[in-house]
């Protein structure tokens, strides 16, 4: 029989794999099961969803490296919202045949989240399955503060330009994937070539400037300085994410390319600056502070 963890699993951070790390210890030799969503609770609850620290390809790739066997993505209705918590677990006991659930202390489920631990012990008592409770796990935060690994707690990090902070909770740093699309061309005439990426619903940290890493399809790596924001020297009014390149050969072309973007280290806010000159003489001065 297998052994379930329930969550919608958002950025896979330490928290999430602690879960599975406990699952693997117990498992035996048998089937570790993700059990998660095709989307956001919240999209359906209270309307729009909050944006997501990983795309749902990304989402499994990480929970399998962290241990899962393989995992169950329910599709988020109304209906399945909807369900009273002993409703789900039946629900859930007719698709897969499960001997533990291992949650954290703050899981929920079931309609208005009105199931915890405590109704999955109760509950397992008569349906035949044991409730394994993973302690919350804790990080210390650059500034000292001790705080719980929670997505949530990783998207107000990322919104402040936290990126190091985000990184301690999630236990690497904060990716982004981007297909490569034409944008101004502003860098190559300034002399800093740019990616322009497309990203999705993929949270991007605060407007700023980063230190990043970046990895093609082709496993290609190299480091760079990430731009977030408006561009609001040109008075741009779009948010965008713009990568140069470092040590990349001129002329490169990765139009229509996919990059992971690992956002590693924040070098300053946004700026405007009152010339052109200005501004490269600061672009300079960014790409001299990526760490080697």
């Amino acid at each position: 029989m297998a052994i379930v963890t329930i969550g919608n699993f958002d950025g896979v951070h330490i928290g999430h794999r602690a879960l599975l790390a406990r699952a693997r210890e117990i498992a035996a030799g048998e089937e570790i099961l993700a059990v998660t969503f095709d989307g956001h609770p919240a999209s359906i609850v209270r309307g729009p969803s909050p944006p997501v620290l990983t795309c749902a390809r990304m989402r499994e790739s990480l929970l399998m490296a962290a241990g899962a066997s393989r995992l169950l993505t329910l599709p988020l209705t109304p209906e399945l919202l909807s369900m009273e918590p002993s409703q789900f677990l039946k629900w859930l006991r007719e698709r897969v045949s499960f001997a533990v659930i291992v949650e954290g202390g703050d899981f929920r489920f079931g309609r208005a989240r009105s199931g915890d631990v405590e109704t999955l012990r109760r509950e397992g008592e008569s349906m035949g399955f044991r409730t394994e409770v993973v302690p919350e796990a804790t990080v210390a935060l650059t500034d000292g503060h001790v705080v719980g690994v929670h997505s949530s707690v990783i998207r107000w990090l990322l919104q402040l330009g936290r990126v190091e902070d985000a990184a301690r909770l999630l236990g690497r740093p904060h990716e982004v994937r981007g297909l490569v699309v034409e944008g101004q061309k502003r860098g190559a005439s300034l002399g800093f070539p740019t990616a322009n990426l497309e990203t999705g619903s993929i949270l991007l940290p605060a407007d700023g400037v980063y230190a990043v890493r970046v990895r093609d399809g082709q496993g290609r790596g190299w480091r760079g300085a990430a731009s977030v924001g408006m561009n609001p020297t040109f008075n741009g009014t779009r948010r965008t994410l713009e990568v140069h390149l470092l040590g990349m050969a001129a002329g490169a072309d990765l139009y229509g390319q996919s990059l992971d973007v690992s956002f590693t280290k924040w070098i300053r806010d946004m700026l405007s600056f009152d010339s052109v000159e200005r501004l490269i003489g600061q672009m300079r001065g960014d790409c001299e502070k990526v760490p080697a």
